[in-house]
């Protein structure tokens, strides 16, 4: 114990061993749901074919990473701040992995994590010259904001469809299905009931909660066959270091490694500021320890993409540890164990993970919850709304988080120059743009 509260500082954060371990299994609870939905994801693009991804073998990586991640965190910047596969980073892996299919690219998930990896050792550099406020600097609030809306849209749409309350319909393109009464609908709606519920009522846990039920459910109509609890993951096809540098290393991927470390860095900031702000860790508005934090994030990103799995990030369910008392990295270890400890039950995981109406309920909860950055949005200025609403609209209905980005980030320098502010846009939104439209006529062009 004394070890412990030496090197935690448990004593100078007015807490105690009991309480940071509550802690942390009160964070690992609210973001357990990533282990379940994660494989899901990354197995499967979004028209439901197999992106060439072992489901195991992400499962693996994502518990791997998760446990490493937040580890470092918890040891080099002595947060109570969790990390993992962050969603939203997950899906626009997803996305550029169809990108990339469509161009012909073989194995195009070994491009994609090459990808993740390059942006994460530019995080790393950008953490270590303490430059990285440049390029948060770079991007508007309003359209940090409106990235995590359209992907909050993107990510319900999706779980909607998964659960089979939306389909595809040759007159609108989408619509209600008429046909509801079926076991598939009825897992997603006991799904989704028993989630909303249980978060309206600030019930821990609730996302994974509501994932057990529906997989209960599932099981008991004969969807799902029990397949056991406990067991080790069985990869047919392994993803440690996996990447294809040299398919990631071109201008067709340059927009991909750009907006990835944006994405990451929005995440990892506003989850610090946030967490911190909750916690009473910050002094003076300034975070102590942000290097330590942001380059901890950075590392969790290259160890994710060499064991096979998308952008790490920290997670706000980390905010629900500290409101259990959790104010040092002594919380963040617990959270790490507990993830090694996940591995060990990787039959219970896959039987859940493979059947998408049982993991559809936590896409649409993460989607509403992400949707409340539109208070963040400046929507009284139009040349920062209009880029953003285009942020927003564009990535659910062009089906691409990088089509939807880049919607956004073309627009707003030519709006902010040709209105006359353009001397409130940052050089580097000038550059992104440029990157974007070749990424347009030389890239996009050839998807059709």
């Amino acid at each position: 114990m004394i070890s412990l509260n030496r090197c935690f500082r448990l004593a100078e954060n007015q807490t105690n061993v009991h309480t940071e371990i509550m802690a942390g299994i009160t964070t690992f609870l609210t973001m357990a749901y990533i282990i379940f939905v994660q494989p899901a994801i990354l197995t499967t693009d979004f028209a439901g074919h197999p992106t060439g991804m072992d489901f195991n073998a992400v499962l693996l990586a994502t518990c791997l990473t998760s446990a490493i991640s937040t580890a470092i965190m918890a040891l080099l910047a002595r947060y109570p701040i969790a990390l993992a596969p962050g969603m939203g980073e997950n899906f626009f892996f997803v996305s550029v992995v169809m990108s990339l299919t469509a161009l012909g690219i073989a194995d195009a998930w070994k491009t994609a994590l090459a990808i993740v990896f390059l942006a994460g050792i530019a995080f790393i550099i950008l953490s270590l010259f303490r430059v990285r406020e440049a390029v948060i600097d770079g991007i508007s609030p309003s359209m940090g904001n409106a990235i995590a809306v359209g992907i909050g849209l993107f990510i319900a749409f999706i779980g909607l469809r998964n659960g089979g309350l939306i389909i595809a319909k040759p007159g609108t393109l989408v619509g209600l299905n008429t046909k509801i009464i079926s076991a598939d609908f009825a897992i997603f709606g006991f799904g989704l009931l028993i989630t909303a519920v249980l978060h309206a009522r600030r019930i821990r846990g609730s996302i994974l909660v509501g994932i057990l039920a529906a997989a209960l459910l599932a099981i008991g109509l004969g969807k799902v066959p029990y397949t056991g609890l406990v067991g080790l993951p069985a990869i047919q096809n392994s993803a440690v270091w996996q990447m294809d540098f040299r398919g990631a290393l071109t201008l067709t991927c340059l927009p991909f490694i750009v907006v990835f470390l944006f994405m990451d860095l929005f995440d990892t900031v506003g989850t610090l500021v946030g967490v911190s702000q909750q916690a009473g860790l910050m002094k003076d508005n300034k975070l102590p320890r942000a290097s330590e934090a942001l380059f901890s994030d950075a590392v969790g990103s290259v160890v994710g993409a060499s064991l096979g799995t998308s952008t790490v990030t920290s997670f706000i369910e980390s905010a629900a540890g500290v409101e259990q008392g959790g104010r040092t990295g002594l919380t963040g270890l617990t959270v790490a164990a507990l993830f090694l400890l996940a591995i060990f039950f990787s039959p219970l995981v896959a039987m859940i993970g493979k059947y998408p109406p049982i993991t559809a309920p936590a896409l649409v909860i993460v989607g509403a919850l992400m949707l409340q950055n539109t208070r963040k949005i400046d929507w009284l200025d139009f040349s920062e709304s209009i880029p953003s609403f285009l942020i927003i609209v564009g990535i659910p209905l062009t089906y691409s988080i990088a089509d939807g980005l880049a919607l956004g980030f073309i627009s707003y320098p030519f709006i902010k120059f040709f209105s006359g502010k353009g001397r409130e846009v940052k050089w580097l939104m000038y550059v992104l743009a440029v990157i974007l439209i070749f990424y347009f006529i030389f890239f996009r062009t050839k998807l059709g």
